[in-house]
């Protein structure tokens, strides 16, 4: 038996998310895998990634891709943990896995259809949180499967600073694409252009114009969006895509903590630009995490990627890091140590 902390939804949230939304509780978990659970992983959980997409499992949501979490039950999200105990033949004790995982710090995992191994690779565990996980496949998928990139392209990327953005971004460097970012803060800014090698970048706080600043920044157009934000961000692209432009949906940051969503008032655009605007869900390109691999791991060890990272320790921090997305708090890819130092 051993003490397991969890974090637990207390009901379905109205409005901004709130640190008082999710609830810290202790529990007591047995560390083997029951005679009834066929096929099941017992894991301890060591790193826990924060991402957007989880706010919109907090409300029920009609015709949803994924479930919406149950209030008074841990929530989920993606994680790097060690296998405890397992009655699957596929997993062993002592392997590493990355993949769906309770916010706690022991999981019982009872489907594995989406857990995957971590190979031996000389690279940190965190990255599997990140770069060399959901937020790294999203990135290669949304920029070489729907953006059908060619060289000299213009892309525009929202959220450029996250864990997804700063990936876009530099993937389209060295594909020989023109790469413009927004962020929040000046820090992030100069994050962007300095050390992710973004040709240029902006606040989208300090305009007051978001059309004009997309035509100052794309004078002839952009041909690749990378949508990570929605709302107004959105309405002041559209008119500035070049024909034939194409635009990935990965997310809409900004309407995921408002009842009352942005309306979009360019969507004309999609037909006068003959723009091809696509939706996607990482989870459908799991069958390509090989391929991302065998592309990704070799620019890390050449040092041709530079990844942030923003870590906080104790899963007692979960609940700020994940409230703290919503405001830009973050610089780099928010993750959770769950254990303290």
């Amino acid at each position: 038996m051993e003490g397991n902390k969890q974090i637990i939804l207390k009901d379905y949230v109205k409005g901004f998310l709130k640190e008082s939304d999710l609830i810290l509780k202790s529990s007591i978990v047995e560390l083997n895998v029951s005679s009834d659970c066929n096929g099941a992983i017992l894991v301890k959980n060591l790193y826990l990634s924060c991402d957007p997409y989880m706010r919109a499992r907090m409300v029920k949501m009609e015709g949803s891709y994924i479930d919406a979490f149950t209030p008074g039950e841990v929530i989920e999200g993606f994680g790097v943990a060690k296998i405890v105990d397992s009655s699957n033949p596929n997993f062993k004790k002592g392997d590493l896995i990355w993949g769906m995982t309770g916010w706690e710090e022991y999981s019982l995992i009872k489907s594995t259809e989406a857990i995957f191994k971590i190979p031996s690779i000389d690279v940190p565990l965190s990255y599997y949180t990140g770069i060399l996980g959901m937020a790294g496949i999203t990135a290669y998928v949304g920029f070489y499967e729907i953006c059908s990139p060619k060289k000299g392209e213009t892309v525009f990327i929202s959220a450029a600073s996250g864990a997804v953005g700063q990936l876009v971004g530099q993937f389209a460097k060295l594909f020989g694409c023109y790469v413009v970012g927004s962020a929040g803060s000046q820090d992030k800014v100069d994050l962007l252009k300095n050390k992710l090698g973004f040709d240029d970048a902006f606040n989208y706080k300090e305009e007051s114009d978001l059309y004009a600043a997309m035509k100052r920044y794309f004078p002839d157009g952009i041909d690749i969006y990378f949508e990570n934000v929605g709302g107004k961000m959105l309405d002041a692209v559209l008119p500035n895509m070049r024909s034939g432009g194409r635009i990935a949906a990965c997310g809409m940051i900004s309407q995921y903590d408002v009842e009352d969503r942005d309306a979009t008032h360019n969507l004309i655009y999609v037909i006068i630009k003959k723009i091809r605007m696509q939706g996607f869900l990482v989870f459908d390109y799991f069958h390509l995490y090989p391929n991302y691999l065998a592309m990704v791991v070799p620019l890390i060890k050449q040092g041709k990627l530079a990844y942030l990272e923003d870590i906080v320790h104790g899963i007692e921090a979960a609940p700020a890091a994940l409230v703290g997305l919503f405001s830009g708090r973050n610089l780099g890819k928010q993750l959770v140590a769950v254990a303290r130092d």
